[in-house]
């Protein structure tokens, strides 16, 4: 019996002799391995830390406008601008002994392994916020055991290379909270409206529970699940020692608001303003792509939010239901800033740019490039020709051409250059264009910033050749400015995710007008609203007048296919085009005013708190009452009169003729009828 116990005791000590041996050799390979794994870990490097993160858009004013990202909204922010219940309760929910281990918790992990065992499954999670981290950056959320052992790895090598506190704003800026917010700074403004420096308790808890299920936790979509998430986040921030069970109770208690529908929430100002920044940074200043749409960055834009709220505004009420499409652009013309940009009705329904990529025929809206370059070429408001119907015979009397005026409206008889922009004469303009050349018109146009072909014909004057709204509207900043010609400017600064700015651009004004003609040709095309012009026809803008409270100058323009309205203060100028995309004939009584009234309704409402300045009259101009019918110098006698403005030296100084009593003919100055006659021989030439 006793040998058989001291066998027993023998084999006994063998075995654990045996064991204790293998445990030295596990120990010896355990230590090994875990030198090995330490030191490929080292050698790797630290990994990359770059992640998708949202560009964000600024109006002028500075606020938000817009943002783009790759389906991942990312808004950065550092450790320091996080407010302290958020890492608090994030540190108490997910991951208590953050600072104490080496990125991952064998206590954590023995826990889980235990629980997945009994379960049959690998629902438990272990993961630290180091793992957690690695996945977010390097991995997918298949839960496998070669997924976990990679997360192992890069949670080392995160370890390894970088600061506790920099892991861990990297958790908070890369961690899913549902919705399409990632990180904690959009995860705040998706939810609560507000930056994550001013998180309250209660909101803190509440955003901390939602990252173990986005869409289950959401409060979004079931307040009292999230309710429950956010007590157990609270009662594991009074375990941590971090908050006493009072101030649990009382943050678990407090009624949170959150930004429930997506109206409340900020919209995207100037969708068709924002394409075209895109493309200005892409095509133009050579941004790579990739850094444009995941590179955190911040474009300062020129845009006036407040000025696009009311073209959106205006448009929105003006347009009917229908295929009609319009476009609109406002420049400041004092440094060519664009505030506004409209590109079609709908941008979720067309995002094609009418306003940058259309080019349609702007009518006589086109005519103010060709009374300047008369300005230029000897005429003043005073000059008059024959208004009647005309055909015109050109390209060596091969081509004829026979303008009409709207409803065949004409004077038969002389009118000013000043009549004739207040009442968009085409016979006037013809006749204007040929007398000067095709080539003036050309000239003054590609001064101003026209880059659009223009076609050398007699038609040219009436505005065929196709051009955009944003052409249009740079074209009349000089007119506005004094004769200055402005680059369009749609953004102020670039600067990426480091603060390091990447693009700046400042106003750029080049004087390719004269001033003393440039307010000359204002003041005519003030004409357009002035009822005292009033004669055979009406003027073109007095539907609108009554619309704007402050000194305005513009004109109108329409084909059968297309409206437009450009227009000016000395702070604004814009410009307006209504039509169909696929060229429909316009119904001129109705759909052919729409322009006018969005043009007017925008400029009253988008300047309505900023001062009402006149234009300013150069030296070297004077100001005299002449008879818009006729030229002359205004008298008792001829009672029709206008305030107009002329270079010094070219003001009329004849007297307008006194009535003649009844039965006998008036008295008209011989020197002006004989020019007059001379002229209108002239043009019989083209005549059939």
């Amino acid at each position: 019996m006793e040998v058989i116990i001291n066998r027993r005791i023998r084999r006994t000590r063998r075995i654990v002799r045996l064991l204790f041996r293998l445990f030295l050799i596990g120990l010896v390979l355990a230590a090994a391995g875990a030198v090995a794994l330490l030191s490929y870990t080292k050698m790797q490097g630290p990994p990359p830390l770059n992640v998708s993160q949202t560009t964000i858009f600024y109006g002028a004013d500075n606020s938000p406008i817009g943002e783009h990202h790759q389906g991942e909204h990312r808004l950065w922010v550092d450790l320091s601008a996080i407010a302290p219940d958020v890492i608090d309760a994030t540190l108490s929910i997910e991951d208590r002994r953050f600072y104490q281990h080496f990125g991952f918790d064998p206590n954590r992990i023995g826990g889980a392994v235990i629980a997945n065992l009994k379960s049959g499954s690998k629902a438990q999670g272990a993961s630290t916020i180091t793992q957690q981290y690695a996945r977010n950056l390097y991995l997918t959320h298949d839960k496998t055991w070669k997924r976990k052992w990679n997360e192992l790895l890069y949670a080392l090598r995160l370890e390894m290379n970088y600061e506790k506190d920099d892991i861990l704003e990297g958790y908070l800026n890369t961690v899913y909270y549902g919705h399409g917010a990632y990180g904690i700074e959009a995860a705040s403004h998706h939810y609560f409206g507000k930056s994550a420096s001013k998180l309250t308790l209660a909101e803190a808890s509440m955003l901390a529970g939602i990252p173990k299920g986005p869409s289950y936790y959401s409060p979004l979509f079931d307040y009292e699940r999230a309710k429950e998430r956010q007590g157990v986040v609270l009662q594991s921030m009074v375990t941590n020692g971090v908050l006493t069970q009072v101030e649990a109770d009382a943050a678990h208690l407090e009624e949170l608001a959150f930004i429930r529908d997506e109206l409340d929430r900020p919209s995207v100002v100037g969708p068709y303003f924002q394409d075209v920044v895109e493309e200005q940074l892409i095509e133009e200043v050579g941004l790579d792509r990739v850094l444009f749409e995941a590179g955190g960055l911040k474009i300062y834009t020129t845009l006036d939010p407040q000025m696009q709220k009311e073209a959106e505004r205006w448009v929105e009420a003006e347009m009917p239901d229908s295929e009609l499409q319009t476009a609109l652009v406002a420049i400041d013309p004092r440094t060519g800033d664009v505030r506004a940009l409209v590109g079609g009705k709908d941008y979720a329904e067309s995002p094609y740019n009418r306003a940058t990529q259309g080019t349609r025929a702007p009518g006589s809206s086109f005519k103010p490039f060709l009374y300047y370059a008369a300005l230029e070429n000897g005429f003043t408001p005073a000059s008059t020709l024959l208004s009647e119907p005309t055909t015109f015979t050109y390209d060596d009397g091969r081509a004829n051409y026979s303008p009409r005026n709207f409803q065949d409206n004409y004077a038969n008889d002389f009118i000013t250059l000043l009549q004739a922009m207040a009442f968009s004469d085409n016979i006037y303009a013809v006749k204007t264009h040929l007398l000067l050349g095709p080539e003036k018109l050309i000239d003054v146009a590609e001064r101003v910033g026209v880059e659009s072909p223009l076609h050398q014909n007699p038609a040219l004057a009436l505005g065929t050749s196709e051009v955009n709204v944003l052409e249009m509207v740079r074209g009349y900043s000089p007119f506005a400015n004094g004769g200055k010609r402005v680059e369009p400017r749609f953004i102020r600064k670039v600067v990426d995710s480091e603060g390091n700015v990447l693009f700046e651009s400042e106003p750029s004004l080049t004087q390719v007008l004269d001033p003393k003609l440039t307010f000359i040709l204002t003041d005519i095309m003030t004409g357009m609203f002035d009822p005292y012009l009033n004669a055979h026809t009406s003027v073109t803008g007095g539907s609108v007048a009554h619309l704007v409270s402050r000194p305005v100058a513009g004109k109108s323009g329409s084909t059968a296919t297309d409206s437009w309205m450009v227009g000016y203060t000395p702070q604004l100028v814009t410009g307006v085009w209504v039509g169909y995309d696929k060229g429909q004939t316009l119904e001129q009584r109705s759909e052919g005013q729409i322009a006018k009234r969005i043009w007017a309704n925008f400029t009253e409402h988008a300047l309505a708190n900023q001062l009402k300045l006149p234009f300013h009259q150069p030296d070297g101009v004077v100001a005299v009452e002449m008879n818009p019918e006729n030229g002359l110098l205004a008298t008792a006698d001829c009672p029709t009169h206008r305030l107009t403005y002329f270079i010094e030296g070219t003001e009329p100084t004849k007297p307008c003729p006194a009535k003649a009593p009844d039965g006998e003919v008036e008295a008209i100055d011989e020197t002006t009828h004989e020019k007059e006659k001379l002229l209108n021989r002239f043009f019989k030439w083209f005549r059939d």
